[in-house]
């Protein structure tokens, strides 16, 4: 079973994401922040990473900068998500794989997690 690790400090959005992604049969772990994130990701094996790019303590760009530098976290893919523009994320941050603009459909999300899984 793969495991996604959901990082948002929306508690609705993370509730929403992480029932669909269950309800199609992965493992998931959530996280109200990036530092948060770094924790659940430390634990064990994730094999993706949807993070939302605004967030307090950590967001979404220092996360995601914090696991392409370390070995241990850096192969594992990113999608990306917020309600600004992509061009505006990129700036921050530019090593996602994927990128939902918020509010997106949960058909897009469940197309982009398989996707990005293969």
């Amino acid at each position: 079973m793969q495991t996604i690790l959901v990082v948002d400090d929306e508690l609705g959005a993370i509730e929403v994401v992480a029932t669909a992604l269950e309800d199609e049969g992965y493992r998931v772990l959530t996280a109200a922040n990036g530092r948060h994130g770094l924790e659940k990701l430390a634990e064990g094996q994730v094999d993706l990473a949807v993070i939302d790019f605004m967030m307090p303590l950590m967001d979404g760009a220092a996360l995601g900068r914090a696991m392409k530098e370390d070995p241990a976290l850096r192969n594992i893919p990113i999608i990306m998500m917020s309600a600004v523009g992509e061009s505006l994320v990129r700036e921050r941050f530019s090593g996602y794989t994927a990128f939902l603009r918020k509010p997106f459909r949960i058909s897009a999300l469940i197309d982009t997690v398989r996707r990005v899984l293969g």
